[in-house]
């Protein structure tokens, strides 16, 4: 179904070249959009019937000149008018009739090629289908795109599907697509030189872009790019595991790349028991919960510093010898010397199964 707006774009453009008013009924006679707003709504039953009737579905009726236009099984759709009873009306409906057949034709493309982008990101189109219908279509398969997934937070809008829309202007290549009441997804089309900077450039400006015209917080996954249409549902999901991933090990981050998650990625893909072995194993003297806010504090702080003493104290407005007792305080309770790398890598870990059981807990 088109939208009523296509229609009226269309109808004024034509008449702002004429003298004539135009307008288009549906299926059930009804005016669904025409140049004189007074005719907006009216029903014209019998003028379908009988263009239906017509051998080339053309049709004089009310002092106007019809022609219909039929969809892909050759049925009554939409019939466009434009009034007046002479030869130069007759040529006007047509040239209106070729005008709304080629908006028509490049809408419902559009809308059959957001479908099937959509078809193919949710999985419910088969991988040897894509290539028959990306034909169809006339979609190029190998094209590098990158997906982006936007989910509001909090507070939700109706017009974000819009807003985000905007910002991607080529409706033949960019789709944006609404997933459910919180998510919309980005299927944009690349270049084989865009950087994973560019990528978050792109993001950044969708949520600056919400932020200020919605009030709407958003976080946002990104998948990595996709070199071919059958790989853009796997670029999708990824979007949706860094969302999931940022949520329990990046809380401070609203734009987040499958890419950079790191250690945290495959982490959230353990079984929570193997975690809960893991953190015994590690911690034989005493559990990770015998160790108070303050000592945690030091160890995130020593963790940022790169295991660097003098700048942690420097940072943490202690002595370099205090640090060095808390440290050592550390490696009597736990057994480790977060000195020492190997020992540091095995606490970073333990920290971030903790905080993954810990997000678990709460669902």
């Amino acid at each position: 179904m088109m939208s009523n707006s296509v229609f009226q774009s269309v109808m004024v453009q034509l008449k702002d070249v004429t003298d004539r008013e135009f307008g288009v009924i549906d299926a059930e006679g009804f005016v669904v959009s025409s140049t004189d707003l007074t005719l907006q709504g009216e029903r014209w039953p019998d003028a379908v019937g009988r263009m239906i009737d017509s051998t080339d579905g053309t049709l004089f009726y009310r002092e106007r000149y019809f022609r219909s236009l039929v969809n892909g099984n050759n049925a009554f759709e939409y019939a466009v008018f434009c009034t007046g009873e002479d030869e130069q009306a007759k040529t006007y409906c047509n040239l209106a009739y070729i005008s709304l057949s080629e908006a028509k034709a490049f809408y419902e493309e559009k809308h059959d090629r957001g479908t099937f982008v959509k078809n193919i990101i949710m999985d419910n189109i088969l991988p040897g289908d894509i290539y028959l219908r990306a034909k169809e279509l006339h979609f190029s398969t190998e094209s590098p795109r990158a997906v982006f997934l936007v989910r509001q937070v909090g507070h939700t809008d109706v017009g974000t599907l819009d807003v985000v829309t905007n910002l991607f202007p080529d409706r033949l290549q960019d789709f944006v697509l609404s997933i459910n009441e919180t998510d919309v997804a980005v299927v944009k089309q690349i270049n084989g030189s865009t950087t994973e900077e560019d990528l978050e450039r792109m993001a950044k400006k969708i949520e600056d872009t919400l932020r200020n015209e919605l009030f709407v917080r958003t976080v946002i996954g990104i998948g990595t790019i996709s070199e071919h249409l059958r790989s853009l549902a796997d670029s999708y999901k990824e979007a949706q595991t860094a969302i999931e991933v940022g949520k329990v090990f990046d809380t401070e981050k609203t734009i987040i790349n499958y890419e950079n998650l790191g250690i945290g990625r495959l982490i959230y893909q353990l079984p929570t028991t193997l975690c809960e072995i893991f953190l015994s194993e590690v911690f034989k003297k005493n559990t990770i919960e015998s160790l108070d806010q303050e000592t945690l504090f030091t160890i995130n702080k020593f963790f940022e510093n790169n295991l660097n003493v003098s700048e942690t104290s420097r940072k943490l407005f202690v002595h370099r010898n205090t640090l060095v007792y808390r440290l050592e305080k550390i490696k009597k309770l736990t057994g480790l010397d977060l000195r020492l790398f190997d020992h540091a890598i095995v606490f970073k870990v333990a920290l971030m199964v903790r905080k993954y059981l810990s997000s678990r807990e709460m669902r």
